[in-house]
């Protein structure tokens, strides 16, 4: 059977229930308010990068039950006939602010706030936490390497250490991190990326000798092309790449280096390019990096990056470990609850939320700051007072998908976004090591009511 286009039964079974036993009593009609966040970061992470939102917004269009949708979950008994009327007419008419792609967040940021009907939002929780998770993963392992290179560019090469779908996304999420191109072709024709890639070892190994191989290379891509030397003995590809370049009129781009001690090599390669006089030969480095690696290459004549496994896996962490949770309801007669899971480990904060960022005098994040309050107007009057920028946009209102925030230009604004958002924080976000997030997150709570159990 073929994969649906739509993405309603991206859903776990759970959310359906709970609307098929809510519309029994109408409580599936009361406004609610669903907030996305990290009740903490994960191990290693000073600060999150917020990416995938995009990715949400064109799901987002595509959220509906088809009949051949209702026609499974009647065929299953998932949910009774009266539910899957409802679903047969689903859209979402609700409103959702969030922080923008490339936005770095903390503890318990609100990466998303959804405002609708408690059956209306509560169906979208897996799909957007799926893709949340992943990208968000992605993208702050991304940046995490990009900040090890120090400017040096950092490339996509993860496609094939992943599920073939998450490979689009991890290219993309990668991008907002800092990385400047991929070598999945689907990525680049889809998101509109970079793409790179000319040889792999069985390319040499197929020809008779590696002169052959380079000359053949060369010859259908051109001298400015990045040749692989480690196939056999490195110093002797190296001069053969040199001379493959100079044989057909031009001087060779670049060298890769794939195995070995990759900071000795780089030094011994430099220094013979030099020798040879290609001192415009560039080497790209690649081989099971990940942020560590690439920070110990950092003194080394190394001038790009290839990252895979440790990239597309969110370097160790796969998941940004966010969740979805109920923090105010409306009553039927108009009243507003705001409320709260208070078990263990897993407690939550009720009330609707306004993220702002504390800057000190010279601009640099001091605190995360989440004003509990019931309208974006008081909110804002406390950001003010803390010198603190908003973090919500809004992406969805009353159901309409803001297109800003979708598209190629959308992503380039993401990466731009985050190269800002990073440097705004002080310095200790930019440290590899473990440690405390960057800056601490601070509630405001100027509504004072009492929390429920959720």
């Amino acid at each position: 059977m073929s994969a649906s286009r739509t993405t309603s039964l991206m859903t776990d079974m759970y959310e359906l229930t709970m609307i098929d036993a809510t519309l029994r009593t109408e409580r599936a009609h009361r406004l609610s308010t669903f907030e996305l966040f990290g009740r903490r970061l994960p191990s290693l992470r000073r600060f999150g990068v917020v990416a995938g939102t995009a990715r949400i917004l064109e799901a987002l269009q595509r959220f509906e039950f088809t009949a051949d949708d209702c026609d499974y979950l009647h065929a299953q008994k998932i949910v009774s006939d009266d539910t899957i009327d409802y679903l047969r007419s689903y859209r979402f008419t609700g409103t959702i602010r969030g922080y923008r792609e490339g936005e770095c967040y903390f503890e318990n940021s609100p990466l998303l706030s959804v405002e609708s009907t408690f059956a209306e939002a509560v169906v979208l929780e897996t799909l957007l936490l799926s893709i949340l998770n992943h990208d968000c993963a992605i993208a702050s392992a991304a940046s995490r390497m990009t900040i090890a290179a120090h400017g040096r560019p950092c490339l996509d090469m993860g496609a094939r250490r992943t599920h073939e779908r998450a490979a689009i996304s991890a290219a993309r999420a990668a991008y907002i991190g800092g990385f400047v191109a991929t070598s999945l072709l689907e990525a680049g024709k889809r998101y509109g990326l970079k793409t790179i890639g000319t040889a792999a070892h069985s390319f040499t190994l197929l020809h008779d000798n590696e002169e052959q191989a380079f000359a053949a290379q060369v010859a259908a891509l051109g001298p400015d092309t990045t040749l692989l030397v480690d196939t056999y003995d490195v110093m002797r590809g190296v001069e053969r790449a040199v001379n493959a370049a100079r044989a057909a009129g031009g001087e060779l781009g670049a060298v890769r280096l794939d195995s070995g001690d990759l900071v000795a090599q780089a030094f011994k390669v430099r220094a013979r390019l030099d020798e040879l006089g290609a001192t415009s030969t560039k080497i790209t480095v690649t081989n099971d990096l990940d942020e560590y690696a690439i920070a110990s290459l950092g003194a080394a004549p190394v001038d790009a990056y290839g990252v895979g496994t440790k990239m597309v896996t969110g370097s160790g962490i796969p998941t940004a470990a966010l969740v979805y949770k109920l923090v105010q309801h409306v009553d039927s007669d108009g009243s507003a609850h705001n409320v709260a899971k208070r078990s263990g480990k897993k407690s939550t904060v009720g009330g609707r939320k306004y993220p702002g960022r504390a800057r000190d005098e010279d601009g640099y994040a001091q605190a995360e700051l989440l004003v509990i309050a019931d309208s974006a107007q008081e909110a804002q009057k406390v950001l003010k007072e803390r010198n603190a920028r908003p973090l919500h946009v809004d992406l969805v209102t009353d159901g309409v998908i803001n297109e800003k925030y979708i598209g190629s230009q959308a992503l380039q604004d993401a990466q731009d976004h985050h190269m800002a958002a990073r440097n705004e924080l002080p310095y200790q976000a930019w440290r590899l090591s473990a440690g405390e997030p960057a800056i601490p997150t601070e509630y405001i709570d100027i509504v004072h009511r009492e929390t429920e159990m959720e």
